[in-house]
């Protein structure tokens, strides 16, 4: 079975036991790995409308048919359960080099289920699983917990040459409902809530170790596209600008145009872009490229601050979703700072997203006079006691860590919330980029950008930002292609080197499977139902796939405004591409 394994483990947590079992090949082939099992794997064996805290939810990590092996950007897992920020799919990606190690177990995905009576860390081999009692590890940080299970719990098993672990911390273990699953330090499954589902199985920690490698239909061919694409990678210009400054350098394009959302989503230029982008970044730290395994971009910044106040501290980041969390929406005017908030949601185990968005609010909650808390922008100490009151769910921190839907009714402020089916929007304001209002509204997750990255085509001119007409037609086509990459399971950043017809030759010389690029849409847009279909069970309505009314109010600065025919005409397209009735709900 070229490309796949052919197994997968289901996990009983309540009863400490463990099965292995085939998965068929039809399966497989119709479904690849990644996105696409760990989505059929979730709607045949979640009761419906369960809570996604019941013992009962699944956990399910998976890999693709090219993890830990040699395509350029396939470090990568993934991890799929129901949303305890939205109630609905969660699917959330991680890199750095334990991906290779869930691999090397040998199993095609993993399902989590039940609940543990006291704190545990499960060890994962290719034939056994061990559990242990983790009492003494609950209530520690990310990065200490993950030296301390590889240290005391991998053990030198014969041949078990990777080894790798995912954590949670004290976020995760209070069941903050955007709480993340870490590995590697500073690699997160970082949105829809993945983390605080692993603390309600009282699950501290997994650890995995093997040495499978899947066989390969043609692995001449794949060494041979390794190869020349890294020769071609030399020469190519966004290879370089990730190399050299990272995701942060998306803070002077987006700001330039006005896009990149300031002061609670009010405004769409920051006055201190200078202070917080790529080049300060690099000015106030030391900086060193950094990469996961099969990776040539380099995209990650090995960054230790070497000024001021938070001298010494040593990150992986900030990334340009964290830098516009921190320094667009909370208006903190120093990258270094950033970075410290950054360290913190790190060290907890939140997502930094949703944690700057809540901030904001919180921010804004307290200017407009619907609470009594003293904080405000620019803020540092206020908000990183914030944030440690969130994660140990104080005071006003049992509010936020429920989810923006939750804090924006208790404040009354529900007209003011920026979220899609609870999940706060990346730093795109679609009121410039129009086409990630419908990226936001559509995306199964909530309002997620990696799902499609359109504002790609937005930006480099593939599109008109402001152009409606055959936006969701274009959508669906940067959709269904990261579909694929999602259950192979690729980089988004290599989304402009791999082509439909690269990917056709990546999954030939992988599986065998000799699929067109019609073929391969079909597979995409299957998956997409299926997830829809998921929802849809879950008590997804219309109004769900709709926008904040936030988001039809103009930018105070530049007055670029979204309205609502605009958006309405982009999803009713939409729907109709799909395959999808008025109501979003999907033709069989």
């Amino acid at each position: 079975m070229y490309g796949f394994y052919g197994r997968i483990l289901k996990i009983d947590l309540s009863a400490k036991r463990y099965f292995i079992e085939k998965i068929e090949y039809n399966i497989l082939k119709k479904y690849l790995g990644g996105r696409g099992l760990g989505s059929y794997l979730l709607y045949n064996l979640n009761p419906p409308e369960i809570s996604a805290l019941d013992p009962a939810n699944c956990l399910i990590f998976a890999t693709g048919p090219i993890t830990n092996g040699l395509v350029w950007g396939s470090s990568r897992y993934g991890v799929f359960t129901k949303s305890p920020q939205t109630g609905f799919y969660s699917e959330s990606y991680s890199g750095g080099k334990t991906p290779e190690a869930i691999d090397s177990t040998g199993f095609d995905a993993i399902i989590i289920y039940g609940k543990s009576s006291i704190p545990i860390v499960v060890s994962i081999h290719p034939e056994r699983v061990e559990f242990y009692q983790a009492n003494d590890l609950w209530g520690i940080g990310t990065y200490e917990t993950e030296d301390i299970v590889i240290k005391e719990f991998a053990k030198s098993y014969s041949g078990s040459n990777r080894i790798g672990a995912v954590v949670i911390g004290p976020a995760g273990e209070n069941l903050v409902c955007f709480s993340v699953i870490e590995n590697d330090h500073w690699r997160s499954a970082g949105r829809t809530g993945v983390g605080a589902v692993m603390g309600s199985k009282k699950l501290k920690a997994i650890i995995f170790q093997g040495n499978k490698q899947r066989e390969l239909f043609d692995e001449n061919g794949i060494k041979d596209l390794y190869k020349t694409m890294a020769m071609e990678a030399r020469e190519n210009l966004g290879v370089g600008a990730y190399k050299s400054f990272g995701t942060p350098m998306m803070i002077d394009i987006l700001n330039e145009i006005g896009a990149f959302p300031t002061k609670y989503w009010s405004e769409g230029r920051v006055n201190h872009w200078e202070k917080i982008n790529a080049q300060a970044l690099h000015k106030k730290c030391k900086i060193k490229p950094h990469a996961c395994p099969k990776c040539f971009m380099s995209c990650g910044r090995m960054s230790e601050v070497i000024q001021g106040p938070r001298k010494g501290l040593k990150l992986i980041g900030p990334e340009y979703e964290t830098i516009y969390a921190f320094g667009g929406l909370c208006l903190v005017d120093d990258i270094c700072e950033i970075a410290y908030l950054n360290d913190i949601c790190d060290h907890l185990g939140m997502d930094t997203i949703s944690a700057g968005n809540l901030c904001s609010l919180t921010i804004e909650a307290a200017r407009l006079g619907k609470i009594d808390y003293k904080i405000d922008y620019n803020d540092v100490d206020g908000l990183a006691d914030l944030l440690y009151k969130i994660a140990k769910r104080e005071d006003i921190g049992d509010i936020l860590a429920k989810g923006i839907r939750y804090a924006a009714n208790i404040w009354r402020m529900e007209d003011i919330a920026i979220h899609v089916k609870g999940l706060e929007p990346a730093g795109y304001d679609p009121r410039v980029l129009k086409g990630m209002a419908l990226a936001y509204a559509t995306s199964p997750r909530g309002a997620c950008h990696l799902r499609s990255t359109f504002y790609k085509a937005e930006l480099s001119g593939m599109i008109a930002p402001d152009q409606i007409e055959g936006k969701a037609e274009m959508l669906i086509d940067f959709e269904d292609r990261l579909t694929i990459f999602d259950s192979l399971i690729l980089c988004r950043f290599y989304r402009d080197l791999y082509t439909w017809e690269l990917l056709e030759e990546i999954i030939y010389k992988t599986t065998g499977n000799n699929a067109t690029k019609p073929e391969l849409r079909s597979i995409a847009s299957n998956i997409t139902t299926l997830i829809r279909k998921f929802n849809i069970r879950e008590g997804l309505r219309p109004e769900h796939d709709h926008l904040p009314p936030g988001f039809y109010k103009k930018l105070r600065d530049s007055g670029r405004s979204l309205r609502p025919e605009e958006f309405h005409t982009m999803l009713k397209e939409y729907y109709s591409l799909r395959g999808w009735n008025k109501k979003g709900i999907p033709l069989d």
